[in-house]
């Protein structure tokens, strides 16, 4: 069986994570947590970068340093995961599912300012598979109509618009480490902080609502509870696992580019022919070859392509079912303007196998059973 996805193991991960346990300081922010975003931040260049227990934390850390609430609508695509929307929900905004450009299946822009009132209070963009949105235009939008811009870079480290690393763009980003994404360290994510006057009450979030932050540096001599706030710090010792990911950041995206580019190159032809649409990369993006997927011409060619390889031993996988045709899609959201490529496109999309050390005679069976499968229809 060649699965979807092996979580990301570099080989050096379990001698950090023992440092962690000799060094007895398990709980966050300890020395394998401030290298890990001392790397986010001179990296990416972002203001602070503060790990997180998961992505999802972070996107709830946003919605609260945008001061979301109740009467408060938020705009997002509806194809996403669940994480972006019930950040806001949370907070009793409501949730306005917009459509997506068919070419990227991220946020179209126009249908972003269209679905404006006076009510929007931020607007929530989706990198998907690492490649970027428009972020010229939505900046644009989001400057012109004083409303917040939040990324949700959950699959886009390492991918950047017009040079400019995804999740720094906006006022604020998020990034995730759960074991699908191409860093891991089981369950953990980042919020990137670009705007410097929203760090203080960050820190104050993260710390269950506490200015401990300020305690531990010796600016208060002692710490109270100063704001709402959760436990939104990520341990110890999955800090430790990710600085070593962080240290072969190059090495895992350089091995994952030159999968992407096997399957990219060698499907080529089959798109030619008509039988499949793949990625489109627009100019001046750079991608982190988080994902690697094609679009065929039907849902049901879709399902009968990912049967016929999982018959020969491939895992390939749909993706989002969109929000907006959920239970709770429909609860607290509601979708604005035409769905004229949410639904059909998502239904056309397969993802294939992509993980580092993922072979190259593994992706050259991948894509001959591919091709064996349009050679029978």
């Amino acid at each position: 069986m060649i699965p979807f996805n092996i979580p990301c193991v570099t080989g050096k991960e379990s001698v950090a994570i023992q440092q962690a346990i000799t060094a007895q300081n398990l709980s966050g922010n300890g020395s394998f947590g401030k290298k890990s975003c001392t790397w986010l931040e001179n990296n990416l260049a972002c203001e602070r970068a503060m790990l997180t227990p998961s992505c999802t934390a972070a996107l709830e850390m946003t919605a609260i340093l945008a001061d979301i609430g109740p009467g408060d609508e938020v705009i997002m695509p509806s194809y996403t995961f669940v994480s972006t929307a019930n950040a806001f929900a949370l907070r009793g905004a409501a949730i306005r599912f917009v459509d997506i450009e068919p070419t990227t299946m991220n946020i179209d822009p126009a249908a972003v300012e269209a679905a404006i009132t006076e009510k929007t209070k931020a607007i929530m963009v989706v990198h998907y598979a690492g490649v970027s949105c428009e972020m010229e235009l939505l900046l644009q939008v989001a400057e012109e109509h004083g409303i917040y811009l939040i990324e949700d870079a959950a699959q886009g480290l390492m991918s950047t618009y017009k040079g400019k690393a995804l999740g720094t763009i906006g006022h604020m980003g998020t990034i995730s480490f759960h074991e699908t994404k191409n860093y891991t360290c089981g369950e953990g994510g980042a919020l990137l902080i670009n705007d410097p006057q929203l760090i203080e009450r960050a820190e104050i979030l993260q710390e269950k609502g506490t200015n401990r932050s300020q305690f531990i540096r010796g600016q208060v001599d002692k710490y109270t509870w100063r704001d709402i706030g959760s436990s939104y710090l990520l341990s110890e010792l999955n800090a430790a696992y990710l600085s070593v990911q962080l240290d072969h950041a190059e090495e895992i995206n350089e091995q994952r580019l030159t999968r992407w580019n096997q399957y990219n190159t060698e499907l080529k032809p089959l798109m030619e022919d008509g039988k499949l649409v793949l990625p489109h990369i627009p100019e001046d993006f750079a991608h982190n070859a988080h994902m690697f997927y094609i679009k065929t011409d039907s849902e049901e060619t879709r399902n009968e392509l990912m049967d016929y390889l999982r018959s020969q031993e491939i895992m390939a996988v749909s993706h989002y079912v969109p929000l907006h045709s959920s239970v709770a899609g429909k609860k607290y959201g509601k979708f604005i303007g035409e769905d004229r490529y949410t639904t059909t496109e998502s239904a056309k999309l397969l993802r294939l196998p992509l993980y580092y050390g993922l072979k190259e005679e593994d992706v050259a069976y991948v894509v001959k059973a591919i091709q064996q499968f349009f050679d029978t229809k």
